[in-house]
């Protein structure tokens, strides 16, 4: 796998995991499967930004997702 793929999957996982942490907090239990996920997404974007030679700008990342999707729509 590419830093980019690292990426794209840290932040797509990071952004499913917080419906599930609101979902948690609003119930009175504690987000413990949320904060895994939390921790495996945060840890993917860590591996892709390390990889990265020069790491990666907030303006770089929508290309990012597009380089790594766009396989896969053509």
């Amino acid at each position: 796998m590419t830093p980019d793929m690292y990426l794209v999957l840290g932040i797509v996982i990071a952004g499913f995991s917080i419906p599930s942490i609101l979902s948690a907090v609003s119930d009175g239990r504690a987000p413990r499967a949320s904060a895994i996920t939390i921790l495996i997404a945060g840890g993917l974007i860590l591996l892709a930004i390390q990889t990265q030679p020069g790491g990666y700008t907030l303006q770089e990342i929508p290309d990012v997702f597009v380089r790594v999707i766009a396989p896969f729509v053509s």
